[in-house]
């Protein structure tokens, strides 16, 4: 398991670093855009990129 956990870690790594490697003025914007939201804004980003991890995540395992 702790191989799995670190690939995984290795991916969002690499998927987070792609944005501002292709487009550094695109990612700059927008996350000064996100710096200007509210917290409960930022709450429910984060919910709901939560909860289309899990439902990612289990959908795999579902039909795996």
């Amino acid at each position: 398991m702790p191989d799995e956990l670190w690939a995984a870690f290795a991916l969002v790594l690499i998927i987070e670093g792609i944005l501002p490697f292709v487009s550094p003025r695109f990612w700059r914007t927008t996350f000064t855009r996100l710096t200007q939201l509210s917290d409960g804004q930022l709450r429910f980003i984060g919910l709901v990129s939560i909860a289309a991890g899990l439902i990612a995540l289990f959908s795999d395992q579902l039909f795996s």
